[in-house]
């Protein structure tokens, strides 16, 4: 009777850890809902509008795929349940199944691909800083003996730390909560720069409407290729996700999201054009 018990109770466990184990697609098509991971102010690529709710290109790429989704599972109706991350909270909210896709600002590499998985590039940017005019900081090498914020658990933090350790050049590095903090702490001048990817800088800049009182670097100091951000080991999820993106790019539909998104900062450069054409995959 012993065994039969151990037996039973072994079943039961399979049976309840099933619905958990469940792919990506088969939890939104039960729940008819996808819940999506955005930043509160990563402008512009996600960050919460004057309406209170999410904006973006990022967001907008999420949204397109949400739908595609709905076609996909043939659902009248497909709900979006939006979730809050940061840098240090959102590889965590989605291992949790907190969020499904997180649609940022965050940089696909290698290192992150040993815990989560990443669809088809989005964006292809490159990490620089911003500091006030006036402040004598030209470049890079202005930086030597100055206080730089940095976001935690970014790549620019560890870029920047990997980058000093090197002697590439040197500065202080301020860790900060998020671009809102960098950006406060700057204009109060507890810090000299923030640095970040240069397209998020940009955005905040732009976002202040003091323009002329900040200066962007030109030098960049890093390779930053973005991407939307889910669990491993979830391939009909992630086809599912690139196949919209594969679309949209190939349609070139995916000009029109960057106009809405990017028009004021011009075309689209030789960089984002050659990644929207490579990534234009035949379905």
């Amino acid at each position: 009777m012993s065994i039969v018990r151990h037996l039973v109770a072994a079943v039961a466990a399979l049976v309840i850890a099933a619905p958990a184990a469940a792919g990506t697609l088969d939890r939104i098509k039960a729940r008819k809902t996808i819940t999506l991971g955005y930043r509160d102010a990563s402008v512009p690529f996600s960050y919460i509008g004057n309406d209170g709710k999410p904006w973006g290109y990022s967001v907008e790429l999420c949204t397109r795929v949400a739908k595609a989704i709905q076609e996909q599972l043939k659902l009248p109706s497909l709900d979006i349940k939006w979730v809050l991350v940061d840098p240090a909270n959102r590889m965590r909210k989605l291992q949790k199944r907190e969020i499904d896709l997180e649609c940022g600002s965050t940089t696909a590499n290698l290192a992150r691909m040993a815990e989560v998985d990443f669809s088809l590039l989005t964006f292809a940017d490159g990490g620089s800083y911003v500091s006030r005019n006036g402040s004598g900081i030209a470049g890079l090498a202005d930086l030597k003996g100055r206080r730089t914020g940095v976001a935690t658990g970014t790549t620019t933090e560890r870029t920047l730390r990997s980058a000093i350790e090197r002697r590439v050049f040197d500065t202080q590095l301020v860790p900060v909560k998020d671009h809102d903090d960098g950006l406060r702490l700057l204009n109060d001048g507890q810090i000299d720069a923030y640095a970040s990817d240069r397209g998020l800088l940009t955005g905040l800049v732009l976002a202040t409407g003091k323009q002329a009182d900040w200066s962007l670097g030109s030098e960049l100091y890093s390779y930053e290729p973005y991407a939307l951000m889910m669990r491993r080991n979830d391939a009909d999820f992630r086809l599912a996700v690139n196949r919209e993106l594969a679309r949209l790019y190939r349609s070139r539909e995916i000009y029109d999201i960057y106009e809405r998104w990017f028009g004021v900062f011009g075309k689209p450069g030789p960089l984002l054009d050659s990644l929207i054409f490579l990534l234009g995959l035949p379905d």
